[in-house]
């Protein structure tokens, strides 16, 4: 089996501002958030890097053969380094580019990455306000955006707000651009209300699911998550396992758990099928992003066994 991770992030150093509030790498794997010191990452990755070598030895150790690279404003906004990744790994990873989509005049900065080689777009939604005003996902120049996109194949990649703030916008955009690819994260914010008529929206033909941040959603039962494995199963009932992508949100659950735990408490659970397995971890995520050359990686065993 092959897997590949449909939402992870990477960055130089933190170093952005959220409404006022700074938003900085300081040490230890720690980070000014909001107000407050956070375990961002690990702590014995002391020098806040979240490299991409850092995350292949991951990636290798937990027999993940690619993964996809999403942005969010929190870790500001990483085109450059992440066009290099691209470049140095095309076979291990999938680059979303960004743009500060709560301002207006976004749009031929939005155009020049996808010229330079983005092929996915990424909007952090939950995060779209700006003094206290709400960005819609079907604005005018975002729709001008999607037009380009769809025009390009690019994919847009989505963190919704909770439940059903989003959705009807993204009806309109679907209807609007049949041939867009658009995937959602979070898997559709599980554990918030009226996630179901998020996660209806992968019944459209061109809308995928994937679970990055789902044992972050789950973390007060921790693992083997077992509420992550019925809000799967039941993803599953309800939209199809072709609709439905694993993601880790690699770096920051790994503060809490394994990287492999991150996937590996899907096998412990016996709720899945192997085909199910297949698809959920791999090949629907290799189908919608177009991975060519998938490496296979070797078990190692741990001093531990």
């Amino acid at each position: 089996m092959k897997i590949i991770d449909a939402h992870s992030h990477l960055w130089l150093r933190q170093d952005t501002e959220i409404d006022g509030q700074p938003i900085k790498t300081t040490h230890n794997g720690r980070s000014i958030f909001f107000g407050e010191e956070r375990q961002m990452l690990p702590p014995f990755m002391i020098d806040g890097m979240n490299s991409a070598e850092v995350f292949l030895s991951n990636m290798d150790y937990a027999q993940v053969s690619a993964a996809v690279v999403t942005q969010e404003f929190i870790d500001g906004i990483q085109n450059d380094y992440l066009l290099d990744v691209q470049s140095r790994y095309p076979d291990r990873f999938f680059v979303c580019g960004m743009c500060d989509f709560r301002r207006d005049g976004f749009l031929e900065k939005a155009k020049g990455l996808i010229d330079k080689g983005f092929r996915g777009i990424k909007i952090p939604a939950h995060r779209m306000s700006l003094d206290g005003i709400r960005k819609p996902l079907n604005s005018p120049e975002l729709m001008s955006m999607y037009a380009y996109m769809e025009e390009k194949e690019v994919i847009l990649s989505l963190d919704l707000a909770e439940g059903a703030t989003n959705v009807a916008e993204i009806d309109q955009i679907v209807a609007a651009f049949p041939d867009l690819k658009i995937t959602i994260g979070h898997f559709a914010c599980v554990t918030m209300p009226d996630w179901e008529q998020q996660l209806r929206l992968a019944l459209h033909p061109n809308v995928m699911i994937e679970s990055g941040g789902i044992t972050w959603l789950f973390n007060s039962e921790f693992y083997p998550f077992n509420g992550a494995v019925k809000a799967i199963r039941h993803a599953i009932d309800t939209v199809g396992i072709n609709k439905l992508m694993w993601g880790s949100d690699y770096p920051r659950t790994i503060t809490a758990i394994t990287y492999r735990m991150s996937y590996d408490f899907l096998f412990r659970s016996g709720q899945f099928t192997d085909r199910e397995l297949e698809l959920f971890l791999g090949i629907n995520a290799q189908k919608f992003y177009g991975f060519d050359h998938l490496i296979e990686l070797p078990y190692i065993k741990n001093m531990s066994e």
